[in-house]
């Protein structure tokens, strides 16, 4: 049961995308000096990495998802099997739901900091 939740974990990480600080937003470019802009990127992505990203919210939300769902299991009169099953189904979808948070407050930051450099951030 272990291997199964940790492999629909990493299947959901993976699906979810790792981009969170690394993000490269869509800029209008016109008028912009490129060695300028990749500077400001990546001074931008290292304060984006300051922020809780990917793994920490996935952990917080596994562990949330994992109570919520042996509760359920538990309240609907499930067994032992049933408790657990429970239990790691919202364990992962709890991972899901805290890894794409921590991808969205990352991308956030990079967008926000070209913007306050004066970059027009299309996306």
């Amino acid at each position: 049961m272990n291997k199964l939740l940790a492999l629909c974990s990493l299947v959901i990480v993976v699906t979810v995308g790792c981009a969170g600080a690394n993000v490269r937003p869509l800029v209008d470019m016109k008028g912009v000096n490129e060695s300028a802009y990749e500077k400001d990127l990546s001074e931008c992505q290292a304060y984006a990495q300051q922020q809780s990203g990917m793994g920490e919210t996935a952990a917080k939300g596994a562990g949330a998802g994992a109570v919520v769902g042996g509760l359920l299991g538990l309240v609907t009169g499930g067994n032992k099997t049933g408790i657990a099953q429970a239990a790691g189904a919202g364990a992962v979808v709890g991972a899901a739901g805290g890894a794409f948070t921590g991808n969205q407050a990352q991308e956030a930051v990079v967008k926000r900091c070209l913007s306050g450099r004066g970059y027009k951030v299309l996306n």
